[in-house]
């Protein structure tokens, strides 16, 4: 089974992913809930929907994001 669907705890901070869990739009990062809803707040969110869209469209459905720029926290 994919490591997605067996990891326990977010790849961005680490708390249970037991109440629900989503494929970052930036990377293969498996993030919690939480993170998602800051995720798309970043200026780049947009964008990296796009680009995910633009691959699918093409038949790659293992695209592997645009990437993440570093946090200012």
């Amino acid at each position: 089974m994919d490591k997605f669907f067996t990891q326990k705890y977010c790849d961005r901070c680490g708390k249970d992913l037991k109440c629900g869990r989503i494929m970052s739009m930036f990377n293969e990062d498996c993030i919690c809930m939480a993170c998602c809803n800051e995720e798309k707040k970043d200026q780049d969110y947009d964008k990296a929907v796009k680009a995910d869209i633009e691959e699918i469209k093409r038949g790659n459905y293992n695209f592997k994001g645009i990437g993440r720029r570093k946090s200012n926290k």
